[in-house]
């Protein structure tokens, strides 16, 4: 099979070498660089990689991928679009063609976000290796492939080939938020730009502007995702408690749970609020409720407090409050062993042990 990695970039020099190493399973590599001015374009050559240099103005992610699919030779059996702040790691391209049959157009992977410690973070399947002709991608920026061929589009999963995200946090999120203003005044019913804008809007700290919108996306009839719909709540909920409105806030995350009982994600943000407000009983329940939950969603984004140390580590605290020594000490040691390098968490172990000892000898 003929498979190429293509990417679109601009002043990522540093992610260059890193990044070349991880794709050069691949039969041919092509980049479209949209203006870089450190040197990402004689590095990436250097490489080994097909290197296109052109503008995009005004910019917009859509029209940036799409120009660099169009560089990738027409003989190709797979595409497969990796950002130079990606990582794949090795063994995918076989991992690749064994999911791939005559039929697919489009195959899935899990990838990882790393957070700026280096630590997981979320995780999701992701869709960017898709047949030649049969797509393009869609939206200014938060793009998505589109299936625009004549075929029957047929997907499937390389669920163990694993693309690891290590976002370049110096670069600003300022230019993302006129992308999505931009993307939903292009379709005002389309519910994924609305379900995105409300998350910026978050981001940016307008938060009368998250909750609106975020009922604009609930309200929609385009909006039966449950999964994003929880998500969604979630917003809303981050935004209430932002601006003072803790009973709306509590509101939005009971809803959460509403629209996807399934998800760990609703539980442990409710189980979070209710230990900022020393809600002890609420807190361990939420907690013992999604930890009920063993298997990850194989279509959202699965946040890492809910899959770490997280849920331990919060339960413990609230039995602690509650006097229930014994089961907080057995939490926060399994909390530690998920996480053995938290200073705290180590501290609470003491902390609950010595009282643990002190209720024995009193009883």
């Amino acid at each position: 099979m003929k498979i190429y990695v293509y990417a679109i970039c601009r002043n990522e020099k540093q992610f260059a070498e890193r990044w070349y190493d991880s794709v050069a399973e691949a039969d041919g590599v092509y980049v479209t660089d949209t203006g870089s001015t450190d040197g990402t374009v004689e590095r990436l050559r250097t490489l080994g990689a097909t290197v296109y240099e052109e503008a995009v103005e005004p910019f917009r992610f859509d029209v940036a991928r799409n120009l660099a699919l169009s560089h990738v030779p027409e003989d190709a059996d797979i595409c497969v679009s990796v950002d130079l702040d990606e990582v794949f790691e090795r063994g995918w391209r076989a991992e690749l063609e064994s999911a791939w049959t005559r039929e697919t157009t489009i195959a899935g992977y899990y990838i990882c976000c790393h957070n700026p410690d280096g630590s997981e973070g979320a995780s999701f399947l992701t869709y960017k290796a898709h047949s030649r002709t049969d797509y393009r991608w869609r939206y200014p920026t938060h793009e998505v492939l589109m299936h625009v061929g004549d075929s029957r589009e047929v997907r499937t999963a390389a669920a163990r080939a694993v693309l690891r995200h290590f976002p370049d946090t110096a670069k600003p999120r300022t230019g993302y938020l006129p992308l999505l203003e931009l993307g939903a005044a292009e379709s005002p019913g389309d519910s994924r730009m609305q379900y995105y804008l409300a998350r910026e809007y978050l981001y940016a700290g307008r938060h009368a502007d998250c909750a609106a919108t975020a009922r604009r996306y609930l309200d929609n009839p385009a909006s039966v995702w449950d999964e994003e719909r929880a998500s969604a709540c979630g917003l809303a909920a981050d935004a209430m408690l932002a601006l003072g409105n803790l009973l709306e806030s509590y509101r939005w995350r009971y809803r959460a749970i509403a629209e996807a009982p399934q998800l760990r994600e609703p539980y442990t943000e409710l189980a979070k609020l209710a230990l900022s407000q020393g809600e002890w009983e609420l807190s361990l329940a939420m907690c013992v409720s999604a930890l009920k939950i063993e298997s990850k969603s194989a279509t959202f984004i699965n946040s890492g407090d809910s899959w770490n140390s997280t849920l331990y580590d919060v339960a413990s605290v609230a039995s602690y409050w509650l006097d229930l020594y014994g089961r907080s000490l057995s939490l926060a040691e399994t909390a530690l062993t998920l996480d053995p390098t938290s200073e705290r968490i180590r501290a609470n172990v003491e902390l609950i042990s010595a009282k643990l000892s002190q209720a024995d000898r009193r009883g």
